[in-house]
């Protein structure tokens, strides 16, 4: 009887690729499993309060957010098998050759022959984006109208839903086969260094993103309204100024109609930089502390309203303090940091690509045995083979993103901001039913902020001065 060594031996080159990657994405998904039993066994069994929230979370409250969590991990349980059962049917079936003989049909019934390599690859990426938007949409559609509507976040009506669901698709689509086709083309003619024309054109599209998204391509899903002369902006600018962060703008985007989650943040480079902020953030502009206007029923054809007996959002002070923490980012260089660490990471990706491009035995793993198309060739390396990869670096840069956020803390405490930042941290932790209490494993794994606790120790001392 053979041995699984010798046997593993006996395979082809081919096919002990295509083993390797199914078994390790199935050993990442057990492991992501495991993580999620854990977590969701604390959900379970921590029904009551521990004694060192007692100060910070009402019964009621903790309550509620366990109940969401469990809800979201047991939804998460499930989206993930069906979606690694999904990826498995694919390679199993070569539904990557088929998409792509099929994308040859397409392209060839419009006139484009096989020497249409980048034509064929666009009808490619443009099946493959529908088939997963729509294999995606009951789920989305679960989660938003199920859960998220449950536990009181949902802001959207269905037919909102499915007007945004299509305008994203959309604007994807217009980005995505543009810049894909532009960077196959530079592959095809930049010779021996194809690599660094590659990684200058990505790095160059991903930095004119930057600075267009929140003027041109968020306000096509969202209103953006600039924050109103009062206080706060005063506020705002006169803190901006104060540690030479180059604010020009200070915008208010209207997030209230998609969800009652908050957030905010900046953008742009040089001496261009703007805050937005979203309403629910905002205890005085969110539309969900507002009552309905006599005559209204609070629901028009886009968004509804929901009344609450609390407050969302925080006060003046508290927004200044979480912007603080976001400034904090900017002053100590994280963003710097970041984007050096990703294009660092990009031109290695690159430089590997350029190596194995080259090699057929990948290609015939995934069922393509005559012919090596680029796009083909950037999926099996960047998604496949590169795959164990990712994973390491997802986890140090999860660990360098906790340590940075307790930066960001430092530095707002340095501002004076330490008590209503730790305010502003349980006010919003309340308001997005964050569960305050987690597995240190799953913790330590997943979580690219530290949990609440660890952040409230760490401004308490500042905080009791």
């Amino acid at each position: 009887m053979a041995l699984p060594g010798e046997l593993w031996a006996e395979l082809a080159a081919e096919q002990r690729i295509f083993c390797s990657v199914l078994l390790f994405s199935w050993a990442v998904y057990l492991w992501e499993a495991f993580l999620a039993h854990r977590q969701r066994r604390v959900y379970r069994t921590t029904t009551h309060v521990p004694q060192e929230l007692g100060q910070i979370m009402d019964s009621e409250t903790f309550e509620k957010s366990r109940l969401y969590q469990l809800d979201k991990s047991t939804f998460s349980f499930w989206s993930g098998l069906y979606s690694e059962v999904e990826g498995t049917m694919i390679l199993l079936c070569g539904g990557i050759p088929f998409l792509w003989n099929l994308s040859g049909q397409i392209s060839g019934g419009a006139g484009f022959g096989p020497e249409y390599e980048i034509v064929q690859s666009l009808v490619f990426l443009l099946l493959a984006t529908l088939f997963s938007a729509v294999t995606g949409l009951p789920w989305s559609l679960y989660n938003t109208f199920v859960i998220e509507e449950k536990h009181g976040f949902n802001q959207q009506t269905l037919g909102f839903f499915f007007k945004d669901a299509i305008k994203k698709f959309v604007v994807t689509q217009c980005i995505l086969l543009p810049v894909t086709s532009l960077l196959l083309y530079i592959i095809k003619i930049g010779g021996d260094y194809f690599f660094i024309y590659a990684w200058l054109f990505t790095l160059v599209v991903s930095l004119v993103l930057v600075t267009i998204y929140a003027d041109y391509i968020a306000p096509l899903f969202d209103k953006f309204i600039p924050l109103p002369e009062g206080e706060l902006k005063q506020q705002i600018e006169t803190m901006a100024k104060s540690i030479d962060f180059p604010l020009t703008k200070v915008y208010v985007v209207e997030g209230s109609k998609r969800s009652s989650h908050s957030n905010a943040y900046f953008y742009g480079f040089f001496k261009n930089k703007r805050i937005v902020l979203f309403d629910t953030l905002l205890e005085d502009y969110s539309a969900l502390n507002k009552e309905p206007a006599e005559g209204e029923d609070g629901e028009n054809e886009d968004s509804k309203s929901k009344t609450k007996n609390k407050k969302q959002g925080c006060k003046n002070e508290e927004v200044l303090a979480v912007l603080g923490h976001e400034l904090g980012h900017w002053k100590l260089g994280h963003t710097v940091k970041n984007i050096i660490i990703s294009q660092m990471n990009s031109f290695l990706c690159f430089f590997l690509f350029a190596v194995l491009i080259g090699r057929k035995e990948l290609f015939a793993a995934f069922g393509f045995y005559d012919t090596q198309p680029t796009l083909i060739g950037l999926m099996i390396i960047f998604q496949f083979i590169f795959s164990p990869y990712n994973e390491v670096l997802s986890f140090c840069l999860t660990v360098l993103s906790r340590r940075f956020e307790f930066q960001a803390d430092a530095f707002a405490k340095e501002l004076g901001k330490a008590k209503d930042l730790y305010s502003a941290l349980i006010k919003l932790n309340k308001d997005n039913l964050g569960f305050p209490v987690s597995d240190w494993i799953f913790s330590m794994w997943h979580y690219s902020h530290p949990p609440l606790l660890e952040r409230l120790q760490a401004l308490k001392v500042a905080k009791q001065e």
